[in-house]
């Protein structure tokens, strides 16, 4: 039997399309392998949304063929940067045998049986006509993923945001039909998982069919919530333009669905958001802000932020300082603008200086830590329940679990008895990126 080593960057959309292909491969006669130097076919599903993710993946290429020169490998470019580089890849890292865009990784059973009879190099970047989740089995789909279980229900970006790439290396909005994502949830279920994270490129613009409908996120989370033995749901990543009103009730009455919204709003200047396409304002932004926290007071968010967009000043940057400290996350994430080649942003001629975005970054993202550990220190002496699952703890004995707001929970299991549990767990201890807590018998 042959193994396989797959190797995935970036989004959790990218580790729901590395299961796929596990799931797609495994039947070609191949055992999965956590080691490339032990493996037969090595697969880097890559990511394109961080800077120089290109180089990064050239790098890492480089790595895997030097250290494997005396033996006979099959390499796999997969993911964005596959698709955005296309045969530059081939150019560059000649030893590479296939390049696959991620609309694509259901031919890879074709790709890895043509390229092995040809001996030369094989590539399919196409948008296929027939959506990738068509061409898969049910036998792909709701394999075991532990506790916590990703669902990709929505694909692809007809927002064409002028600093993203997305649009072009995975198309246009898709939505899988409703009855086929519940299939899949009951498996995932029937296999083990308490928690379903529900992904897409813009998640809450899913319009899937059912029985002549069409069904918008608010709608098909109530459907999943019936799920019995399904005890958490979430979502990621959401986009302002696209809140609708059942997505607000769900959150007010569907008690599976967990309290933290990750909305990203990328600048907190009506400005910058007009030159980034981003078709919101920071009013409109604040408004479904407070609309959740009315209905549901005890929601929490997190966020995106591109700080030195071009023609960011020092007053679009204060909007955006403004606007954190007014929305007070439990979480951000924030990042330098760099240029995506092929984007429209890339094109401006008013890039702001490196040391600029530098110092605005670490402006913003001292104020986000500040929030983020004021916010997991307000936990300290509460109970609360929390979603463990086989990750271990830094010292012997520990197990590291999820709170309903995201932030990691770390306790003593020592018998091993929390795996796969949700488990009342009251807080000791808080730091920026964890809590410390003891287990609550019953």
């Amino acid at each position: 039997m042959k193994s396989l080593y797959i190797k995935t960057y970036g989004c959790q959309m990218n580790v729901y399309d590395s299961i796929l292909m596990e799931n797609i491969i495994k039947p070609l006669g191949f055992n999965v392998v956590n080691d490339a130097e032990k493996a037969d076919l090595v697969i880097l599903n890559t990511c394109h949304i961080r800077e120089k993710a290109a180089e990064k993946l050239y790098s890492e290429l480089g790595k895997i063929h030097s250290s494997r020169k005396n033996k006979e490998i099959t390499i796999v470019a997969a993911g964005c940067v596959a698709q955005a580089e296309g045969e530059e890849i081939f150019r560059r890292a000649p030893f590479v045998d296939i390049v696959v865009g991620p609309q694509s990784i259901t031919t890879l059973p074709e790709l890895i049986v043509k390229a092995s009879k040809s001996k030369g190099h094989v590539i399919n970047t196409d948008f296929p006509k027939v959506m990738k989740f068509d061409r898969l089995s049910d036998e792909c789909y709701g394999n075991s993923q532990g506790s916590s279980a990703f669902l990709s229900i929505q694909e692809g970006c007809d927002k064409f945001c002028t600093f993203c790439v997305v649009p072009y290396t995975r198309g246009a909005e898709y939505s899988r039909p409703v009855n086929e994502i519940f299939r899949e949830a009951l498996k995932l279920v029937a296999n083990g998982a308490k928690e379903i994270n529900l992904l897409g490129q813009n998640v809450n613009a899913y319009h899937g069919e059912y029985e002549g409908e069409v069904w918008d996120l608010g709608k098909l989370i109530s459907h999943i919530a019936k799920i019995e033995k399904l005890e958490r749901i979430r979502y990621t990543t959401s986009h302002p333009r696209d809140m609708h009103e059942s997505l607000y009730l769900a959150h007010a009455e569907a008690p599976k669905l967990m309290p933290f919204i990750h909305l990203p709003v990328q600048s907190g200047s009506n400005k910058i958001l007009r030159a980034m396409n981003r078709k919101h304002t920071t009013e409109e932004y604040l408004e479904i802000i407070e609309r959740f926290r009315k209905l549901k007071p005890k929601i929490e968010f997190s966020s995106d932020f591109i700080v030195g967009f071009p023609g960011e000043t020092e007053k679009d940057f204060e909007g955006t300082i403004k606007l954190v400290e007014r929305v007070r996350y439990a979480q951000a994430y924030s990042f330098k603008y760099s240029t995506r080649p092929g984007t429209p942003g890339a094109e401006r001629k008013d890039q702001v200086p490196e040391k600029v975005k530098t110092e605005r970054l670490l402006h913003l993202q001292k104020l986000i830590n500040k929030q983020q550990l004021e916010f997991n220190q307000s936990m300290v002496g509460k109970t609360i329940p929390v979603l463990f699952s086989n990750k271990k703890g830094k010292h012997q004995n520990q197990i590291i679990g999820k709170s309903p707001y995201m932030q990691s929970v770390c306790i003593d299991d020592p018998e091993d008895k929390c795996r796969d549990k949700i488990v009342n767990v009251r807080i000791l201890e808080a730091w920026q990126n964890s809590l410390l807590g003891r287990e609550l018998q019953e």
